[in-house]
């Protein structure tokens, strides 16, 4: 063989050995598959890179408007806004998908309520984006085909929809719905709204995470009033196989015979790409013959060159490793010192937060997650405050979820930390459609948080008696029987009585269809159901809701709860709070449940009803709603109905409980310990003035001295035997 020949093949079997080298080292970089990014806030002509195609155009304020609210075409009108550049979905040569994130505010505005539609759509689809052959509304300008038609090869896209008219291939029940659909504008998986509430100013964030192929979506809804109410949408879908490997990302807009306006007014979008496995290496043939050496030689400098490389990739790697280790060790060392487990508390049995976590259901959540969820706890993430923190919106990218994150004060009190434990110990075991879930929890830090699923409507007060959505008498019925269901779950379907101790409508949650969640386990202890009562330490509550009885006693049971739930029934239908300040009523004070019992011994229950309701309820429902609330909320616990027997009677429309005329005055044994100081409330709200004769809560004069009661103990005695039936 000659020289030059084995110098050739020399040189080549080095450039082999090289490469592969080279690519052994790649598999331990990031994918080289682009990631794109970008934000707008606002639109102008200058803007680069955004391409409008049909009806698209810049408006002078600043934004898109898709599609006019004006000089509607024959046949209807069609618009797109999509991004210039291709968008790389997912890379042939290794398979990675990217996860994406967008967000973006839109506005949509139908000339006439009663002849709307169709809304528009946030898609993907193949590169470049190109506009349908003829306009339909109902396709939201992303097909032209019929709507049982599957797309295929570049017409395949994948869109969320927020439509606002229902056609026939519609799944939903409302005017109003997000969708997702996939090659297809009959949706995989939609999300009923009330209709007509697809209008004005609203936000949206679409996120797609490549590991669990989970696609979310979260729409905030602005109302008119200032208030805001979220609503959430997720499924499963696989990117790789439904959409082409570049795509293009924008929006599209249609209407039909009617008239809409849909607007763009900022967009921010990024993808990413996760780090892939390195590659496994593959064994190499043997070599012989008269080229070895130069085999070697190329071998030997790729190797050389491997090993350098490799050698810089793990030191990074290590490092990476060490960084992350040491910040979860310094968080679990933060939260041995957070002072938990040393809080003595004679309601609680000092079960350590740690054993919890080896159950299933909630877990710990590291401190920088939460962080990251709620833009380091920024103050338009703020939901609101209670008495021992504050509540923020968040998101967990990794779980792809929206959470609420209620983080505790520093300089929590004892009290602050016990109510912490107990939330954990309590609800972290419990499951029931009408609970708020816990999602998880965190210590670390020297901070305190807990993190619950997002029920977008916010708590029942704010819709009674701030500027939330008017509750309509239907829905109030609906609330009353879910926190019904919910008490009767913990009181008695769960394996032990669990007495939730403040029960109050800031604490019942209402989700997207206004259904009812308790929340807020801050105070609830577990009773043994044979036991029925247990002495608490201090009386817990908020004034106007807790039972009497506990004030005096210190004693909590099921009918304590019962009590509270009582009240609440009579303040959602008679849109009242349990006490004001009125100068016209006797003290100064009005007390709800003293009013209502006075219209009930007149015979004039209906007359309590909420003004606000205008007369659009059912009668017999109404009455039926308040008698079982003054009967629940009765002053002597033993004429109280179990919760089984309340929502048995909610429910029914048998004979109602007959109730005295007047509001009894129960004898209460006297005191375990002065009532003095006593209080203790989740909101931090509650305080008393007990003298040594009597209290006075929630309206009721209630007596501790036996000699100065005996009409009022024949009384109680004339009331409970009314009611010594059971009522099942």
């Amino acid at each position: 063989m000659a020289a030059g020949e084995l110098v050739t093949r020399s040189s080549m079997a080095a450039a082999s050995a090289s490469a592969i080298a080279c690519l052994l080292f790649l598999g331990f970089l990031p994918s080289l598959a682009t990631a794109v990014s970008f934000s707008y806030s606002t639109f102008s002509n200058g803007t680069k890179n955004i391409t409008l195609q049909g009806s698209a155009a810049i408006a002078g304020d600043g934004w898109i408007e898709i599609t006019t609210g004006s000089n509607l075409p024959s046949g209807g009108t069609m618009g797109r806004v999509a991004y210039s550049p291709p968008v790389q979905l997912w890379e042939a040569a290794t398979g990675e998908v990217a996860s994406f994130t967008t967000r973006f505010s839109f506005n949509i505005t139908p000339t006439n309520l009663d002849n709307k539609g169709d809304g528009m759509a946030f898609f993907l689809v193949g590169y470049p984006s190109r506009m349908p052959d003829t306009a339909d509304g109902g396709a939201l300008g992303l097909t032209s085909r019929t709507f049982d038609a599957v797309m295929s090869g570049d017409n395949r896209f994948v869109a969320v929809e927020f439509d606002t008219f229902n056609n026939s291939f519609d799944p939903s029940a409302t005017y109003d719905h997000i969708g997702v659909d996939v090659n297809s504008i009959v949706s995989v998986q939609t999300e009923s709204l009330p209709s007509f509430s697809l209008t004005g100013n609203m936000a949206a964030i679409v996120d797609y995470n490549s590991s669990s192929s989970i696609l979310s979506v979260q729409l905030v809804k602005t109302w008119t009033n200032g208030s805001t109410t979220l609503y959430n949408l997720s499924t499963t879908v696989d990117l790789k196989t439904a959409l082409p490997e570049k795509v293009s990302v924008g929006f599209s807009a249609a209407t039909g015979s009617s008239l809409e306006l849909h607007q763009l007014h900022s967009w921010y979008f990024n993808s990413s790409f996760q780090q892939n496995p390195p590659p496994a290496a593959q064994p190499s043939p043997t070599t012989s013959g008269p080229g070895l050496a130069g085999v070697i030689a190329g071998a030997t400098a790729g190797g050389a060159l491997f090993v350098v490389l490799l050698f810089a990739m793990i030191v990074v790697l290590v490092r990476r490793r060490r960084s992350k280790k040491r910040r979860e060790a310094e968080e679990a060392e933060e939260a041995r010192h957070v002072g938990l487990a040393g809080d003595d508390d004679d309601d609680d049995d000092g079960e350590p937060i740690v054993e919890i976590e080896m159950g299933m259901g909630p877990r710990q959540i590291p401190y920088h997650e939460l962080v990251e969820a709620t833009k380091s706890f920024a103050a338009e993430e703020k939901l609101g405050q209670g008495g021992f923190g504050a509540v923020y919106r968040g998101y967990l990218r990794e779980q792809g979820l929206a959470v609420a994150i209620k983080r505790f004060a520093k300089d929590s009190s004892k009290q602050g930390k016990k109510e912490y434990r107990s939330e954990i110990k309590v609800i972290s075991r419990l499951r029931h459609r009408n609970l708020v879930q816990l999602i998880g929890w965190c210590h670390g830090r020297d901070e305190l948080l807990l993190v619950y699923e997002l029920v977008p409507n916010r708590s029942l007060d704010i819709h009674l008696h701030g500027n939330g959505t008017f509750l309509t008498w239907p829905m109030r019925v609906k609330i009353v029987l879910g926190l019904g269901s919910a008490l009767f779950y913990l009181h008695e379907e769960w394996e032990q009585c669990v007495v939730h101790r403040d029960i109050k409508p800031s604490n019942v949650m209402l989700d997207e269809s206004f259904n009812a969640k308790l929340g807020d386990f801050g105070l609830a202890r577990f009773i043994d159901h044979a036991v029925g009562m247990q002495t608490m330490t201090a009386v817990s509550g908020t004034p106007g809701y807790v039972d009497p009885e506990c004030v005096i006693t210190g004693r909590a049971s099921s009918e304590s709860d019962v009590y509270s739930f009582g009240i609440v029934l009579l303040e959602v239908a008679c849109g009242r709070r349990p006490m004001s300040l009125q100068d016209n009523q006797k003290n100064g004070i009005f007390r709800l449940v003293e009013w209502v019992w006075d219209l009930h011994g007149q015979g004039d229950v209906i007359s309590a009803a909420d003004e606000r309701l205008n007369g659009d309820y059912d009668v017999s429902e109404m009455e039926r709603v308040i008698t079982v609330g003054l009967w629940c909320a009765h002053p002597d616990p033993s004429a109280r109905p179990s919760i089984r027997a309340a929502m048995a009677m909610l429910q029914s429309s048998g004979q109602l409980p007959v109730l005295p005329a007047k509001m009894p005055v129960p004898t209460y044994a006297p005191p375990v310990a002065s009532v003095e100081g006593l209080f203790t409330s989740s909101t931090g709200m509650l305080s008393s003035s007990a003298t040594q004769s009597s209290s006075t809560t929630s309206g009721y004069i209630t007596h501790t001295s036996s000699s100065s009661n005996t009409s009022t103990s024949a009384g109680s005695k004339d009331s409970s035997s009314l009611l010594k039936h059971q009522y099942l």
